[in-house]
């Protein structure tokens, strides 16, 4: 597609021109979306909005740690036989569940840490997780990282520019399955399904969160198969799908447990609030 937005006339010396990628544009955008949606969430449920405002830049620096950690990891053979290749973890996004499972670790530190409550803050952010996803990927299909296996579907997506190739290795010339617009869709009809049915049926702290997590974990493991890039494998799956594996009963756990137990929130969290 288009993975350089515009060139800037000036000059850095011998690093040459100022080059603006359109993925960094759409990331930081999906970003920027994402906590914006959380504040008005959380104005809404009446949180202290500089506590959430400070949670939200911590949980964006944690995703972009975590995303690149886990990219290290998973391409740790190609690293290892050629340590250039870590210059490509600057220009990568990443791995998005690395940045997912840092970013909550990070909040639910964070969050325990000031005394939000807890169940109700992850519920604040979960759509504004969404909602930032749809974004990012649309940055990944004009970057052509995250592509698809070679298909012969009619909506089959065709990469030409050569930047893409030699900077994350996407096949031109080739039809490709649209993954990266098969995920931003499948996290579109999550985030509408969030919202439209958090106020349905028998509400409790931490649903909108758990149910996230669980939609999310099941769309990624089918996708991924139709994914086409090198991301690593545990046994006979891709790693996100292992992870995924993990988070569905995890995600199913914790839903049931927080609607028997009626949702009860950390005392320290509801003293604070």
């Amino acid at each position: 597609m288009h993975p350089i937005l515009f060139e800037l006339p000036w000059s850095l010396g011998s690093f040459g021109h100022i080059t603006v990628y359109t993925y960094g544009v759409l990331l930081a955008a999906a970003y920027l979306l994402g906590l914006q949606l959380a504040r008005h969430r959380a104005k809404k449920r009446g949180l202290d909005q500089n506590r959430v405002l400070d949670l939200g830049i911590y949980i964006i620096i944690s995703a972009l740690v975590g995303a690149k950690l886990l990219l290290l990891i998973t391409d740790f053979r190609t690293f290892t036989a050629d340590p250039r290749e870590l210059l490509t973890l600057a220009r990568s996004g990443g791995v998005f569940y690395g940045g997912l499972i840092l970013a909550v670790a990070v909040a639910l530190w964070y969050i325990r840490r000031i005394g939000l409550p807890l169940w109700t803050t992850c519920d604040v952010f979960a759509p504004g997780i969404a909602l930032g996803h749809v974004v990012g990927r649309f940055g990944c299909l004009f970057a052509g990282c995250c592509y698809g296996k070679p298909t012969t579907r009619p909506w089959g997506i065709t990469f030409t520019d050569p930047f893409a190739a030699a900077n994350v290795g996407t096949p031109l010339g080739v039809p490709l399955h649209p993954t990266q617009l098969y995920e931003a869709g499948a996290e579109l009809l999550i985030l509408i399904l969030l919202l439209a049915t958090e106020r349905k049926g028998k509400g409790f702290a931490g649903r909108t969160f758990w149910l996230y997590m669980l939609l999310y974990a099941i769309s990624r493991f089918i996708i991924e198969f139709f994914r086409g890039d090198e991301r690593g494998a545990v046994g006979m799956f891709s790693t996100s799908q292992f992870i995924s594996i993990l988070l569905v009963p995890l995600a199913i756990g914790m839903l049931v447990y927080l609607s028997r137990a009626g949702a009860p929130e950390p005392k320290r969290a509801r003293k604070a609030a």
